[in-house]
This record gives structure tokens, sequence and C-alpha cells, in this order.
């Protein structure tokens, strides 16, 4: 017998009054937020007092996403993996730390970890006009 154990970890809603993603933890608590800097062509995360903790910005010469951390060091990058339909996330060695994956029978995006595992997914809540991520416990 198998047991599975699954919890709600984050949510994030996007504030139209603010211009900005917010995000919460599972007791609806705000723990940061994402704005776009138009100056600087990237989007910009902070945390729930509004340091700057990393941004990402699109790097149209290899086509990717890259996440840099406030000081200007590349933490990794994402890339569209069209081979197997997937965005692939990579840490700045290049070595591969994970996946993410469209359900369509379950309408959302599946979570994966450097060797396949499933690990979490990201699903809309309409009610609540909300990306949730559930993390999978195996």
């Amino acid at each position: 017998m198998t047991t599975v154990a699954v919890k709600a970890q984050t949510s994030q809603k996007y504030n139209s009054l603010y211009q900005r993603t917010e995000f919460f933890d599972s007791r609806g608590n705000m723990i940061g937020y994402a704005k776009e800097n138009t100056l600087y062509n990237r989007i910009e995360y902070f945390d729930a007092n509004g340091n700057m903790v990393k941004y990402e910005k699109q790097n149209d010469l290899y086509n990717r996403k890259e996440t840099y951390d406030q000081n200007g060091n590349q933490q990794g990058y994402e890339k569209q993996n069209n081979l197997y339909n997937r965005t692939d996330k990579y840490n700045s060695n290049g070595n591969q730390t994970g996946s993410k994956k469209w359900n369509d029978l379950y309408k959302r995006y599946d979570v994966f970890d450097a060797r396949g595992n499933k690990i979490g997914h990201y699903k809309y809540n309409d009610l609540y006009q909300k990306w949730e991520y559930t993390e999978s416990s195996y």
C-alpha cells in the first residue's frame, strides 16, 4: 500500500492596483511579490518587506529566461525543450535541476526534479483567481 501526502504550499495572485503578482504562504500571508521593471526590461522579485531578492531577464541570444540574485550574479536559467514539450530548469553551471510540463488531463503544470520524479504541480483556482502550488510527498 502506498500513501500519498499532498499539501498546498504557496499561491500567487495578480494585484491590478499595484500592478504586481503577489505570493502567499498556506496561511494566506503575503511572503513576497514580483513586478515588471520596464526600464531594465526584467521581472523583479521582492520579499514581503520590499527588498529585492532576485530578477529574471529574457536572453534572446540563447533563447532562455535567466535568473539573477540581487547583486547581478546569475543563479540559473529556464529554456523551452521543444522535443519533450516542457520547460527545463538549469543551475548557473548548466546542470539540469528540474522541469515543468503542461498536463492536459488535469489542466495544470506538473513539476519534476532533475531525475524526472514529480515533486508538485501548479493549478489555477478559478474561484479565487490565483495559481496554487501543491507539493507532492511520496
